[in-house]
């Protein structure tokens, strides 16, 4: 699941705009924190009903990081729970302050985020016996907006295999790449390697990585990272190349299951040949360095229309026509087509 992430001290009608369009590419998700003065408590909850609202027309659902004294603030309490259920909000990210019976209780009426970092299996377990509903519970890494901070890959993956034993889904950041979050305007990532990093690579890896939803930490994210967010949401990895012949087609391919060493082959492009035009021979013959795309012509016979892309350099082919090749930017997404993986060059 994707989601983005919404704070209340921000402009309603910019975080309204930023909801409609995440809402629009297919995210569900929405990160708020109800931490702020006691003084902003009338402020913050009007503000609150405001992208409760905002999320309800979009579809999304919100996941607000508070604690017992956030919650007070709101005039919110374990007795009442019912109505952060009417402001849309339907999960908390139980900040430190919520005893255990707390937590429990918690997960028999909603959502319940707790930092990925203070788990371990002694306390979970303790937690089932005692009425935990798992299915509700959500082991949340936390962004560090500060440089050299974030934690690294082979952490999360550690702990994330750690809490899906547990029966736990997981949930990590990337950064924005547009609007940054202040004070510190470096990004919001789980992952220190992501501080810089194009949010869609970023959010590719943390999937691989066993992260079940990952969130935009950044206050906005430009359209194009969005939409490659959307096709991923629903299986399609998109690359972004240059061409040397005619245009990208709008195709969906999918890798073979028996995926090869060399090359991406795509399962579909020799019957999408079929229907064309035969492809002639390329002259001269081309090399094919990583991310080449390629079409088999017709001296490669029964193979002729076959698209695939290079994982490694390869020599020039007669029988093979280069015809573009992926963005250096994007070769790094190569490793992450697997057997099986749809995928679409643009």
């Amino acid at each position: 699941m994707l989601g983005i992430s919404v704070y209340l001290g921000n402009d309603p009608d910019q975080n309204t705009r930023w909801i409609k369009k995440a809402g629009s590419c297919g995210f569900q998700k929405i990160f708020t924190s109800l931490h702020i003065p006691e003084e902003g408590a009338s402020l913050l909850r009007e503000r609150l009903i405001h992208l409760g609202e905002a999320a309800g027309k979009a579809g999304m659902a919100i996941m607000a990081d508070a604690g017992p004294r956030s919650l007070k603030n709101i005039g919110v309490s374990m007795d009442s729970l019912g109505q952060l259920r009417e402001w849309n909000i339907n999960g908390l990210r139980a900040d430190y302050g919520f005893p255990d019976h707390e937590i429990i209780a918690l997960s028999q009426r909603l959502k319940v985020g707790i930092n990925a970092r203070t788990l371990d299996e002694k306390k979970v377990n303790t937690w089932n016996r005692n009425g935990l509903v798992i299915q509700n519970v959500e082991a949340w890494h936390n962004f560090y907006p500060r440089q050299n901070t974030g934690i690294s890959s082979a952490f999360l993956l550690e702990k994330n295999n750690f809490l899906k034993s547990l029966g736990l889904q997981t949930a990590a950041f990337v950064p924005g790449d547009k609007k940054l979050r202040g004070p510190v305007y470096e990004g919001l990532p789980s992952l220190e390697k992501h501080r810089k990093a194009d949010p869609f690579h970023a959010a590719v890896e943390l999937s691989s990585l066993q992260t079940d939803h990952i969130l935009i930490g950044d206050v906005e994210a430009s359209d194009v990272t969005l939409e490659r967010l959307s096709s991923w949401k629903d299986g399609i990895l998109t690359l972004r190349a240059e061409w040397t012949e005619g245009e990208a087609a709008s195709v969906i391919h999918t890798n073979r299951q028996d995926t090869a060493r060399d090359v991406i082959r795509s399962v579909e492009s020799r019957s999408y040949a079929n229907n064309g035009k035969k492809v002639t021979a390329q002259d001269p013959p081309l090399p094919r360095p990583v991310g080449t795309i390629t079409i088999d012509n017709e001296k490669y016979g029964r193979y002729a229309g076959e698209l695939q892309i290079t994982k490694t350099d390869l020599p020039a082919d007669e029988r093979v026509n280069v015809i573009g090749r992926v963005k250096d930017e994007d070769l790094k997404l190569l490793p992450y087509i697997g057997p099986g993986q749809k995928f679409l060059v643009q």
